[in-house]
């Protein structure tokens, strides 16, 4: 095992097939095989790459670990497993007050070379604090959901979601569905969701969502006329175009939360009444970043109970010399909800 096949990212339109060699790994460390990893829409953010290029991608992975580095007594070969790329201290001020996800540490721990890979080396940081193992009742294409669910457990906490409440959910992508689908387990009294795409639209209904509107039309109208003349108590804003950020600022409730959930594009800003928004209405505006290692844990708890759906959401599963295919999926963001990479077929 000389070389590894890689998918090579350059831009959303030139991800090639390349090999690298096998990663070495030292103490503490583990090298996975990687059997599933979904493609994020934050990896088709070709702004946040353009200066890393090229790079291997994939951060949503599960497979089996195939060589252990000395020192490791908690994994062996043969384990089922997925892990954080980025995972925090614990210790610095921000971990200490509950901002993992904005821990310095976080921010430059990765995969080596990327879950868009035939195996990866954790680093013994990861292994540490960001290993999950596999209850034998979740497979490996459900397990590249843990990470992306753990980024909407923390969204959820961060907006302060409490049962009973009317959640608008704008954008209905593979994020969108994930808070619509954790909402609704969650028991919210009212599930609102839009987006242009009637597929999606659709697919929100399956996943919970009691009401549907195209972005399209006065939202905040439509919102009140299927919530009792009320707007929502938690507005969660999943993609990042500027019209619905504005969208989701008109159809808040008094007193209630937006969360902006999507970063838009470099260099945008959106206007603000701080009289309409914070001074009379009492609107908290806020984001969320990544997910914890609490997160994590909650996460797989939720796949494993069959709580939610996840299979249900793979639209596309392709093997690593199509990963450009998927990218492309993603980007056009159309006949796609959820594409998996499976670096092994």
């Amino acid at each position: 095992m000389g070389v590894v096949r890689v998918a090579m990212y350059y831009n959303n339109h030139d991800v090639r097939l390349e090999e690298i060699p096998v990663p070495h790994i030292g103490p503490g460390e583990l090298l996975v095989r990687i059997e599933a990893s979904g493609i994020c829409g934050s990896d088709v953010m070709e702004w946040y790459r353009r200066e890393k290029v090229p790079l291997v991608l994939g951060h949503e992975i599960a497979g089996e670990v195939v060589k252990v580095g000395e020192g490791v007594r908690q994994y062996k070969k043969g384990d089922r497993v997925s892990a954080s790329h980025h995972v925090p201290c614990n210790t610095c001020r921000y971990c200490l007050n509950g901002h993992h996800t904005v821990c310095e540490t976080l921010r430059k721990t990765n995969f080596d070379p990327g879950g868009l890979a035939e195996y990866v080396r954790l680093p013994a940081i990861n292994v540490d604090r960001g290993v999950y193992l596999l209850p034998g009742e979740v497979s490996f294409e459900e397990a590249t959901f843990i990470e992306p669910l753990a980024c909407v457990f923390r969204s959820l906490r961060m907006g302060r979601f409490q049962p009973g409440q009317t959640v608008l959910v704008i954008g209905s992508g593979i994020t969108g569905l994930l808070h619509v689908h954790l909402v609704k387990a969650l028991g919210a009294g009212r599930i609102v969701a839009t987006d242009i795409v009637e597929s999606r639209l659709e697919a929100a209904r399956q996943l919970g969502a009691d009401v549907v509107l195209d972005a399209r039309g006065d939202v905040p109208s439509r919102l009140k006329e299927v919530n009792d003349g009320w707007l929502a108590d938690l507005v969660l804003v999943c993609t990042g175009v500027i019209s619905a950020q504005i969208q989701g600022m008109e159809s808040v409730e008094r007193g209630g939360t937006v969360l902006f959930f999507a970063p838009t594009d470099p260099g945008v800003t959106v206007p603000l009444s701080i009289n309409d928004l914070f001074f009379r209405n009492d609107i908290t505006l806020t984001t969320s970043y990544a997910g914890s290692p609490r997160d994590h844990a909650d996460a797989l708890e939720l796949i494993r109970t069959r709580r939610l759906r996840v299979k249900e959401m793979i639209t596309h599963r392709l093997g690593l010399a199509e990963t450009g295919r998927g990218f492309q999926l993603v980007a056009e963001a159309r006949d796609s909800i959820k594409v998996i990479i499976e670096p092994q077929k």
